[in-house]
């Protein structure tokens, strides 16, 4: 993942303009107001380096799903007014991101001036990688930068397309994600242990396979841990559990003995009667669970393990809660371990970087989040490359 081109290697940026793929896919209320601007501040680094260099910036987002149809409830209007508060300087908006309505756009723009083109998605053969398409929208730019490693994993014309037809970089918040997430897995401090928490192992089968070929050591949490269990002959009374997936578990853990991953279980549990905040429970070993009790915690004995585990570790890649983390009391092996995470990693003594949706709500919830070396807001992309999948964005600024 090093060897992709960076926005500091581009030059003799003065007039010139850069179509610069961003995130704005930001909640919205019903007023039309962006009611959560991390997104938007996401993208302030790269635009504020090209047209602090005199460059024109033409950014290009998507918003919603209109599947190739122009829908006005998903235009980018009120976005391009959110950006410009954020920005601190007028932001442009053209009402089509090909054209002459672009063209004139960016036209009207000085050097170091910022347009927001419509919505890429309101156009048929964005989503397809439509060669036309790229070509016209190519026309409109001297450089191309991507800044969205959130869409990555797409092969879009303005993920993918564009980058084959101008010099293209990566932008200053995709060039941290991919430094990130090449000290995580891609040249590692050794050891590595990655936690893998979640419901169901059937939605990571990829991502364990890739794991445990790649990590020193693997710890697996929440409910896919409880089909770990039964696969080794646990009875894990009426947890949520594949049990149709206990040869998939099995091999799993032969694949990691044969690579010399150590597989890390839960060796203690939290359960309860029923799936709910406050529920009655108990804490018992993890093989001592009642025919009607589901497991909805990892035990105190589980998070020392895990956390003897980080002592032994220079690099921890996490994905996923160790628990039901959103029904107190069932995060407290989920916050314990991400707070022990984090003050490692303050410390200096541990290379931390987490991703995927739950388990950026599990971090803020801990109020861990802040400490980790880097956790990544892109759900599909960051598991996709936890999965050791080429993401078409990334491999286009390779050429």
């Amino acid at each position: 993942m090093a060897d992709f081109k960076r926005l500091d290697d581009a030059d003799g940026l003065a007039e010139k303009t850069a179509l610069v793929r961003v995130d704005f896919n930001v909640p919205m209320n019903d007023a039309g107001e962006v009611t959560d601007d991390t997104r938007l501040r996401a993208a302030l680094d790269t635009v504020q380096a090209l047209s602090g260099k005199g460059a024109k910036v033409a950014l290009l987002a998507h918003f919603g799903r209109p599947k190739g149809e122009v829908k006005p409830e998903m235009s980018l209007k009120p976005v391009a007014e959110a950006f410009a508060s954020v920005l601190g300087a007028p932001v442009a908006f053209a009402s089509d991101c090909v054209g002459e309505v672009a063209e004139n756009a960016i036209h009207s723009v000085q050097g170091g001036g910022v347009v927001l083109l419509e919505n890429t998605r309101f156009k048929p053969g964005e989503e397809k990688n439509d060669p036309d398409l790229a070509d016209e929208m190519a026309k409109l730019g001297d450089l191309y930068v991507n800044d969205a490693f959130s869409a990555a994993h797409r092969a879009h014309v303005s993920t993918e397309g564009l980058a084959r037809r101008l010099p293209a970089y990566a932008g200053k918040s995709m060039e941290r994600e991919l430094d990130a997430l090449n000290a995580a897995l891609g040249s590692p401090e050794r050891p590595v242990l990655a936690v893998v928490g979640g419901a169901k192992v059937s939605s990571k089968i990829d991502l364990l396979k890739n794991l445990v070929s790649k990590v020193d050591m693997l710890a697996i949490g929440g409910g896919m841990a409880n089909t770990f269990l039964a696969a080794r002959g646990v009875n894990v009374g009426k947890s949520l559990c594949e049990h149709d997936l206990a040869d998939t578990c099995r091999q799993i853990e032969a694949n990691a003995k044969d690579a010399g991953c150590e597989i890390l279980l839960p060796v203690d549990v939290v359960v309860a009667k029923e799936f709910a905040a406050n529920a009655e429970n108990r804490t018992c070993a993890a093989g001592d669970v009642a025919e009607d009790e589901m497991i909805l915690d990892a035990g105190p004995a589980t998070v020392e393990a895990l956390e003897a585990a980080m002592d032994r570790a220079k690099t921890l890649v996490w994905n996923g809660p160790l628990g039901a983390f959103e029904l107190n009391p069932f995060d407290v092996a989920t916050v314990s371990a991400a707070r022990s995470a984090a003050s490692r990693a303050k410390a200096g003594h541990l290379i931390a970087v987490a991703g995927g949706g739950d388990t950026v709500a599990a971090l803020n919830h801990a109020g861990a989040a802040e400490d980790f070396t880097f956790v990544s807001t892109a759900g599909g992309a960051f598991l996709e490359w936890m999965e050791g999948k080429a993401l078409p964005g990334v491999e286009a600024l390779k050429h």
